[in-house]
């Protein structure tokens, strides 16, 4: 296993933000489903530069909440 740089794999896979025009990322959490040769399914997740735990588990359940409110992936919601 090797490090390798994210943003070209998240722009393969058709990843996009909605930004307004000066907008800025501070930092930046990670999660993805990995599948190995060998079809065995791992979690893997990736952080910027400098971010704590402590703001790895801010971001993670402040986006469950958004996820939770906004019923994302909900049968029957429409956007």
């Amino acid at each position: 296993m090797s490090d390798q740089p994210i943003g070209p794999i998240l722009d393969g896979l058709g990843t996009l933000i909605d930004l307004d025009d000066g907008d800025l990322i501070a930092s930046a959490l990670v999660i993805a489903k990995v599948v190995d040769a060998n079809g065995k399914v791992a979690l893997s997740i990736a952080t910027s530069d400098g971010l704590s735990w402590i703001d790895q588990n801010g971001l993670l359940t402040s986006a469950q909440q958004v996820f939770d409110r906004a019923g994302i992936g909900r049968p029957g919601d429409e956007e």
